[in-house]
């Protein structure tokens, strides 16, 4: 961390902060707080000078409660920013951008949807529900701002693919959406094991081609 920067942590006072020990800071005359949200201002704010970052800490996470800095210093980088974006330069950026993103989501979306195929695996006479399930996991898992497993790049795709099957059959194949769960540590984690392991034996069943009943099959009724 470099000397213009301090990382503290809000307290209930305005315009008081804490440090790393504990110390309550005033927050110096002159300064305001940029709210967070607007990374193009809050970089060159934090890259102008001397500036606080106010960090709250819930259980392993860590969440930014904006930046302390110079009142005229925080202007003049919303100032600088606004002229950027209103110019036809940054508008032919963000529309490229836009399409770029665009594509790259169609061609993920495409190669989810024929992981989840291979990861089915339905024997030949369930070939046509394998490539309806695996439209329907697709659609809801691969969406841009969805939050499911399927957009995080931290794991590899085939386990991205299994969690957002196994999701999908959870929601969709069992009676999890009405559960009264108790609020007991673990008691979530153990009923979504539960699930997990009657979705995989059910998956199994259209694996190994068994006959099945469209009329009481779950795929076909969650599928509508």
């Amino acid at each position: 961390m470099s000397d213009t920067t301090r990382i503290v942590r809000p307290w209930r006072r305005a315009r008081t902060v804490l440090n790393a020990d504990g110390d309550r800071l005033d927050v110096p005359e002159g300064w305001e707080l940029l709210p967070p949200g607007d990374a193009a201002v809050t970089r060159k704010v934090k890259a102008g000078g001397p500036h606080w970052l106010v960090q709250e800490q819930k259980g392993r996470r860590t969440f930014s409660r904006g930046v302390w800095a110079p009142a005229e210093r925080v202007a003049e980088a919303k100032k600088q920013v606004e002229e950027q974006r209103s110019s036809p330069e940054y508008a032919k950026k963000i529309a490229g951008d836009r399409a770029r993103r665009a594509r790259k989501q169609v061609v993920y979306a495409e190669d989810f949807e024929n992981a989840v195929s291979r990861f089915l695996d339905f024997h030949p006479r369930h070939e046509a529900l394998a490539a309806r399930l695996a439209k329907a996991v697709a659609a809801h898992a691969t969406p841009v701002g969805s939050g499911t497993v399927a957009r995080t790049e931290r794991i590899p795709l085939e386990r991205r693919v299994e969690a957002a099957v196994i999701a999908w059959l959870r929601h969709n194949t069992t009676t999890y959406e009405n559960m009264a769960i108790p609020r007991v540590k673990g008691m979530r984690r153990s009923v979504r094991r539960t699930l997990a392991r009657r979705s995989r034996e059910l998956l199994d069943v259209y694996r190994e081609g068994e006959a099945v009943d469209p009329a009481t099959c779950p795929l076909e009724k969650a599928l509508g």
